[in-house]
């Protein structure tokens, strides 16, 4: 196979090895993380470390072909070293990430001769590793796995079970507190005890493969699991759990080279560090130049705005949709996003619409079931007809399953939707692996809680300041934000609009009827709102789970928006993150007596000001700053 691709130099001072031993150390370019791995009585592990200091402590790696452990009884070669050194245009929390890191491979080999290699890296934000196995052609192999993640002692995690697979609500615990057969899917956050920082555990550049989730082993570690085929005779949709999956099925072959996903930790030092990232997306392949010249600026992948009336209502009809795109247009939105009743509608109908809503500026994206595209042939036939008819994007739904025949099939909709110049946003899915660099077109993908369970009871703001460091840390979600209504429980307006400010989203589906954006004192904001940002700063107010203050800028504009939690707050916000010289500010911040409204300030102010915000609880606090 091969691991070395432009952007790698084969180098030789990166890392130490010890033949004796059998241990190898590799570190980060800025020398602060050690990831360490070694060879005892024939067994794998590795730990990592950061300034000295233990955030993962050692665990094993456990790794199968077909029943058989490799990973068993094995010893390596000396490791050969590389580095990576590049930078390229993302979208997301800024605009120009930079993949730069050391990485080794290692030779191993074990008592029955079966050979493989270990591909490992670590960054100035994190660590990663993945498996290669060579296979012969058109032979196929079932890969398992069962590493472990140890969490120091005294660790806070963050998770959620496997509801609906990747739409579970976070819980908080002491990593001891973690019972045994408890199962977490990935992203899982984790706050280091003693101020030692955030870890994030995940996984990159899933393609052919099933996607991993996590399981407690009650003694603070996080065992590998993986996803297995979707049970024989069950729905196409998310109609049966995780558990389920694993004692009904079996993990999927692979035929010719197996190459495990990569194995993913970010470490960073605060939660600026933690949203800034670049780590999952630095490890996955970069885009078919062919596909995409520019890669994310290719010319037909537009960031933007979309209404949608899925959530608040809306007449079903070509009608009712020209009356959204006519309100889009208004909004200065870029997307009208049509759900499923478009079925009943005629070629003529459809372009009718198109034709009407580009007039105004608007384009169409369509809802699709996810049945309506697993046979290549239907999904050639629907790829065709979008765009013949002008279409821009589809919604796929349902897609809830982490089996490789699930992983294949959104890889082939990313890649053919590409070739019909088509974006896509993936909905009942899985977590992101670095889509928004390998598949540009994909503009965001759901796995996540979102607004689509607002009549269920239970409290969103704990939610919503939970949400940004960890699903949203390894990439866009489709939250669907911003309702005006019932919807939002006991969250106010100010909290509503915020969300969708700090929650990425390339294309932002807006919950609420566009009248009643329209109608919103906010309306100057969401007409002039950003679905991209070249530069995001987390404030260090910000605390998972109880508030997550951003300062986000895109060109010479910065906005700060902060999605409060539960508890009332006043806050000082020192304005150091804007550049030198005046800006004028659009204040919109919380009625104390009333979630349902909205006051208006203006504010004159430079970088060595401050402002204060209060916020009631379930609120947000939002400025616009525009230089001046």
């Amino acid at each position: 196979m091969n691991l070395f691709k432009t952007g790698m130099i084969m180098v030789s001072c990166l890392g130490a090895f010890n033949a004796s031993a059998q241990t190898t150390s590799l570190k980060s370019p800025d020398g602060n993380i050690a990831f360490q791995w070694q060879f005892n009585e024939g067994n794998i592990f590795f730990d990592v470390t950061k300034a000295g200091e233990l955030v993962i402590e050692k665990s094993p790696v456990v790794f199968s072909i077909d029943g058989k452990t490799l990973t068993d009884d094995c010893h390596a070669s000396a490791p050969r070293f590389y580095n990576i050194d590049e930078t390229y245009a993302t979208r997301g929390a800024h605009s120009k990430a930079v993949n730069r890191a050391n990485g080794m491979t290692l030779a191993v080999k074990g008592a029955s001769g079966d050979e493989f290699t270990i591909d490992a890296r670590a960054y100035d934000d994190g660590v990663a590793f993945r498996i290669l196995a060579p296979g012969k052609s058109g032979a196929e192999r079932v890969p398992d796995e069962a590493t472990t993640f140890v969490i120091p002692e005294g660790s806070l995690i963050w998770y959620h079970d496997m509801y609906a697979h990747y739409e579970g609500l976070h819980l908080k615990k002491e990593i001891s507190e973690v019972q045994n057969g408890e199962w977490a899917a990935p992203p899982i956050t984790i706050q280091l005890p003693d101020n030692h920082g955030y870890l994030c555990i995940s996984e990159a550049a899933l393609r052919n493969y099933a996607g991993m989730s996590l399981q407690a082993d009650g003694k603070r570690g996080l065992v590998t699991r993986l996803g297995h085929a979707q049970p024989a005779g069950y729905p196409f949709a998310h109609d049966y759990s995780l558990e389920e999956a694993q004692r009904l099925s079996a993990p999927a072959a692979i035929a010719g080279d197996i190459a495990t996903p990569w194995r993913s930790i970010i470490i960073a030092d605060d939660l600026n560090e933690l949203v800034n990232t670049d780590l999952i997306a630095n490890l996955s392949p970069a885009p078919d130049k062919k596909l995409f010249p520019k890669g994310v600026n290719t010319d037909w992948v537009k960031p933007g705005r979309s209404v949608w009336c899925w959530l608040d209502g809306g007449e079903r009809t070509v009608e009712g949709m020209k009356e959204f795109s006519r309100l889009a247009g208004e909004l200065g939105f870029e997307y009208n996003t049509v759900d499923a009743f478009w079925y009943r509608w005629t070629d003529e109908q459809i372009k009718d619409l198109v034709d009407y809503s580009d007039k105004l500026g608007v384009k169409i994206w369509l809802w699709r079931h996810g049945r309506d595209v697993r046979d290549p042939q239907k999904r050639k036939e629907l790829f065709d007809r979008c765009q013949r008819l002008g279409i821009v994007g589809l919604k796929l739904d349902a897609m809830s399953h982490e089996s490789k025949e699930f992983i294949d099939l959104y890889q082939a909709c990313l890649k053919e939707a590409a070739e019909h110049k088509l974006m896509l946003n993936i909905h009942g899915s899985n977590k992101p692996t670095g889509e928004v660099r390998s598949w540009p077109n994909e503009m965001s993908r759901e796995g996540v809680h979102g607004l689509e369970y607002g009549k269920h009871q239970f409290e969103w703001t704990t939610h919503n300041v939970t949400l940004p460091f960890t699903r949203f840390v390894v990439g866009a979600g489709d939250y669907t934000p911003v309702v005006f209504g019932e919807r939002r429980l006991e969250t106010s307006w100010c909290h509503q609009i915020a969300t969708a400010l700090v929650f990425n989203s390339s294309v932002i589906f807006f919950g609420s009827h566009p009248q009643n954006i329209l109608d919103n004192p906010a309306v100057d904001l969401f007409k002039s709102m950003p679905a991209e940002w070249d530069e995001t700063i987390v404030l260090p107010q910000s605390e998972i789970g109880e508030i997550a203050a951003f300062a986000r800028r895109k060109g010479d504009t910065w906005y700060l928006a902060v999605l409060n939690g539960s508890q009332e707050r006043t806050m000082q916000f020192p304005l150091s993150f804007l550049n030198d010289g005046w800006y004028e500010g659009t204040v919109y911040k919380d009625r104390p007596g009333d979630g349902a409204s909205i006051k208006k300030e203006r504010v004159f102010c430079r970088n060595t000001d401050s402002l204060t915000g209060r916020m009631r609880s379930g609120g947000g606090y939002i400025v616009k700053f525009t230089k001046k």
